[in-house]
């Protein structure tokens, strides 16, 4: 990270990386933290039980990647309903 942040801030990074909707790149647009930045901001603040649960439900979530989203928006007929 390129400069030290507030404790606030740090409290809306990791809300915003806990809801399922808001996607990293609009924590990026909303903070000035990219994705890894936000993952180490996770790592450091949460127990290691919390963080491993965050990856797992981030990792299984479209809506967290724009791109990904985007991507299942053009083509919803490639759904994984099993």
């Amino acid at each position: 990270m390129k400069e030290k942040i507030h404790t606030d801030q740090i409290s809306l990074v990791i809300r915003l990386a806990w809801e399922d909707r808001t996607s990293f790149e609009e924590i990026k647009e909303r903070t000035g933290l990219c994705e890894r930045e936000v993952i180490d901001i996770m790592r450091r603040e949460l127990k290691p039980s919390s963080f491993a649960l965050w990856r797992k439900r981030v990792g299984g979530r479209v809506t967290k990647h724009r791109k990904l989203l985007e991507r299942r928006l053009k083509s919803p007929g490639l759904e994984d309903d099993g």
